[in-house]
């Protein structure tokens, strides 16, 4: 077989395939949990289900904020309207709000979470607290 046969093949491969439709959401749900990972840099918000599994994600870098734009509470605040838009057809109408980090956004998406309709039934702190663990990075000195 020669290379302009075997191109010609995976080429003819290529345009049959169908375009993956992305899959709806069957699932109906009232109850879930809210995961808000606020750093410094950035602000991540996953949406599960009461067993963990993942039905929405979104973070202020794939919102398309860059650089120090990504840590501000605005930024939060779209992040949550994004995923809030995602789950809408699921249903989700309670969630218990996990909030992990010390980022400047954290406040600001559980604010947002209540203006975009969610009812929240529990607010816990899960941030990690060594017990004088680790050294901590030397304070910046500008």
């Amino acid at each position: 077989m020669s290379t302009s046969e075997t191109t010609s093949k995976k080429e003819a491969g290529a345009a049959g395939k169908k375009p993956v439709a992305r899959k709806s959401s069957k699932r109906k749900l009232t109850r879930g949990r809210v995961y808000i990972s606020s750093t410094y840099n950035n602000t991540l918000i996953t949406v599960t289900d009461v067993n963990g599994n993942a039905i929405a994600w979104s973070s202020s870098g794939v919102m398309g904020f860059s650089g120090p734009k990504r840590a501000t509470p605005y930024a939060a605040t779209q992040v949550v309207r994004d995923v809030v838009e995602k789950v809408r057809p699921t249903g989700l109408r309670q969630v218990d709000v996990f909030v992990k980090g010390i980022g400047s956004g954290r406040e600001a998406a559980v604010r947002a979470l209540i203006t975009n309709g969610l009812k929240l039934s529990s607010i816990t702190d899960v941030t990690p607290v060594p017990h004088n663990g680790c050294r901590p990075p030397k304070p910046r000195r500008v």
